[in-house]
């Protein structure tokens, strides 16, 4: 039986509509008519011989195949594009690209220190950042789109992950300025349990960290919204749509008139890590590992943790 020929173009278009849930915003953002959408969805499950969607008049979801569909043809796609910079960067005269996933403010004041050096040692390395949202807190590492990655622990306990604290920082409470907890100078999970708390559209165990679950003695979350940024979230904090934890280097690089940050004295502080797979012999980002390694012991980030403080982390966040 002759296997079907898959065109990265129709695996392009059936992600955005995966990714969307909605056929007219997958067109939208792909900048096609809709019919035409709809008529590539159906010659692609033509082609494979089952459905990738249900459909209904108020609905779209994903299959069993058509979810994993969705996470290969990422992976397809993320391959496509590394195949299409090298090929381009070698005919240039750059010998390699090393990708760094991030999420936020990735590695804080560390993170220019950390390029300008492996720049330095690898002038002939192209260093790309990349940005992910919090469905995925790998930064890109889960699907092999990043290379090595600035993560947030707490991360799912994999065989292929290795990480490294590069430094350990408080976790402060980002309200609007009209909250009645803005003039505080610190609160606790009791104070604001009731309160309705923006939410990571995340992995749960990610998820509960930033919600301060376990500090609040088994009370359930009250959710005002989810959301997949940095930026929507502190949206949803100035809507007046709930208030929500993030790490306390996020206000020197996030802050914006209408929001406040408070200290926080009852829930664990936020590792920063850098991370990499150790199924994969990547030499370069082996080497950027020990760059942010170097760097992080000289310091450089204001308002550090010291983490050798007994009680610092639970032994949930994973550190190495």
């Amino acid at each position: 039986m002759q296997q079907p020929q898959l065109d990265l173009r129709v695996l392009q278009y059936f992600v955005a509509v995966a990714e969307e849930l909605h056929f007219g915003r997958a067109a939208a953002r792909l900048h096609i008519a809709q019919p035409s959408l709809s008529v590539q969805i159906r010659k692609l499950e033509h082609s494979l011989g089952t459905p990738l969607l249900i459909r209904t008049s108020r609905s779209v979801a994903l299959t069993g195949a058509g979810d994993v569909l969705l996470g290969e043809a990422k992976r397809l796609l993320s391959a496509a594009q590394r195949a299409v910079s090298l090929t381009r960067e070698a005919a240039s005269g750059v010998r390699g690209t090393l990708i760094v996933g991030f999420q936020a403010n990735a590695a804080a004041e560390l993170t220019p220190r950390i390029l300008a050096a492996f720049k330095n040692n690898h002038p002939e390395i192209h260093v790309q950042m990349r940005s992910f949202d919090f469905a995925d807190p790998t930064a890109g590492l889960a699907d092999g789109s990043a290379d090595v990655a600035f993560v947030r622990p707490p991360l799912p306990a994999t065989d292929w992950l290795a990480m490294e604290t590069l430094f350990i920082e408080p976790r402060v409470l980002v309200v609007a300025s009209s909250s009645r907890f803005a003039g505080l100078s610190e609160v606790s999970v009791e104070q604001v349990v009731d309160e309705p708390f923006v939410a990571r559209k995340a992995p749960e165990k990610w998820r509960d960290f930033w919600l301060a679950t376990q500090a609040r003695d088994g009370q359930p979350v009250r959710l005002g919204t989810q959301v997949a940024t940095v930026d929507e979230c502190f949206e949803a904090i100035l809507g007046e749509r709930g208030i929500a934890f993030t790490q306390a280097s996020t206000q020197r690089f996030y802050d914006r008139p209408g929001l406040s940050f408070i200290p926080v004295n009852d829930v664990p502080p936020s590792p920063l890590s850098i991370a990499w797979r150790t199924d994969v012999n990547d030499g370069l980002a082996r080497e950027f590992v020990e760059t942010a390694r170097t760097l992080a012991s000289f310091g450089g980030v204001p308002n550090l943790i010291d983490p050798h403080m007994p009680g610092t982390l639970p032994s949930s966040l994973q550190l190495n």
